[in-house]
């Protein structure tokens, strides 16, 4: 799935928050010239359209963004290089951000965006035909991670919007489950991103929403085709 040059310049605001070039985002809208909240959020909601020079200006506050994936989305969201902070720096942080965030960190954590069509091969453990086609995002925060994934629908609101991306770490069958805590999970009726919560009977789970307009419901754990928990969100705000 093909994400707009929008939802890409906000997946790069929130690397430069964590590589600390801004402590969070209305910091980083000053930094990028946006004296107040609003008209930053307005930019951030596509209710004003990105200025010619945003992107210029948001990759100057470090020089680790990549500017052609924000233009094109090919490549990452960081480049592979040393970098050069411009924007905020913790006074108690003498480490420079260059070398608390190394080569072999970067080359580790690039994530797939897998599409729902493409989890029946990640599932069956055709991982490299999983992600051929798919989007790839190098995102510091989501560290221990196998791949992302988009929400769609209502039914995990206020939790997760629809269109927001999730993190997930990939987990065997016989997991043990952590209750209550959101997963995203493979039926016979496709991906769910649901909490799991513990049944009365030992063989089923509880699937709950956090929509209130959608029931709960008991599922077999024999039809859990696959497993991973939420580890992190990219909210499309």
């Amino acid at each position: 799935m093909q994400i707009t040059e929008l939802q890409r310049v906000k997946i790069a605001l929130k690397a430069l928050i964590s590589l600390g070039a801004a402590r969070n985002q209305e910091e980083a809208g000053k930094l990028l010239g946006y004296s107040n909240k609003s008209s930053f959020s307005q930019v951030l909601n596509g209710k004003v359209n990105l200025p010619a020079d945003f992107v210029d200006r948001l990759c100057a506050l470090n020089t680790a963004i990549n500017k052609h994936w924000i233009k094109t989305g090919i490549g990452n969201v960081l480049e592979n290089s040393d970098n050069t902070n411009k924007g905020y720096n913790d006074e108690n942080n003498t480490k420079p951000v260059s070398e608390s965030f190394t080569g072999t960190f970067i080359n580790n954590q690039v994530l797939p965006l897998i599409s729902a069509e493409n989890m029946i091969e990640y599932n069956a453990g055709n991982k490299v035909a999983a992600e051929i086609n798919a989007a790839k995002f190098l995102i510091p925060t989501f560290k221990g991670s196998d791949y992302l994934i988009t929400v769609i629908g209502s039914s995990m609101y206020p939790k997760y919007n629809s269109g927001d991306i999730v993190a997930c770490k990939h987990l065997p069958l016989d997991t043990f489950f952590q209750w209550n805590k959101v997963y995203v999970i493979n039926t016979e009726q496709g991906i769910l991103v649901k909490r799991i919560c513990k049944s009365d009977n030992d063989d089923f789970v509880t699937i709950v929403s956090d929509n209130k307009d959608y029931d709960s419901f008991e599922l077999p754990k024999s039809k859990l085709l696959s497993i991973a928990i939420v580890t992190g969100v990219i909210r499309l705000e």
